[in-house]
């Protein structure tokens, strides 16, 4: 696939989702594949950027993953990045440190996560916290400097 059959397909995928701010989820999968490439991604992180969400929100299964016509490596770095049920967050973030190419990925995924512009727009100052918290303990497992604000 190219990157921008990739793109159509993660946007089709999640076609009609939001996230938690009730904006369009094609915005978070844009900003992440854009975090990606301005990090130095290569095409294949910035491919599982696109789809680092789909197979965790049930947009597109584990098996049309095994089944599309993208590198072993995206494959591996989608898989590596979707979190399973009852996983702790030490065995999730082993799993993405252990696979090449996927802390890139996390990492851009994470930072626009934690914008606070974007959690600016939370309505519940609980939630705020907690996702601020989540991200921050995150990235210190991945071994990642917190942002500066």
């Amino acid at each position: 696939m190219t990157l921008a059959e990739v793109e159509a397909t993660a946007r089709a995928a999640h076609e009609g989702q939001t996230d938690k701010a009730g904006r369009p989820y094609a915005e978070h999968l844009r900003a992440v594949a854009e975090g990606v490439c301005a990090r130095g991604g290569d095409e294949e992180q910035i491919a599982a950027a696109w789809l680092h969400d789909a197979v965790e929100d049930d947009a597109l299964s584990e098996q049309w993953l095994h089944e599309a016509a993208l590198s072993r490596r995206t494959k591996d770095i989608v898989l590596a990045v979707t979190k399973r049920a009852g996983e702790g967050p030490q065995e999730y973030a082993g799993r993405i440190l252990a696979t090449p190419g996927a802390l890139l990925v996390k990492e851009a995924d994470l930072a626009h996560n934690a914008d606070p512009a974007r959690l600016a727009r939370l309505d519940d100052e609980a939630t705020r916290t907690r996702l601020t918290e989540k991200y921050t303990r995150m990235r210190t497992l991945l071994g990642l400097e917190q942002p500066s604000l």
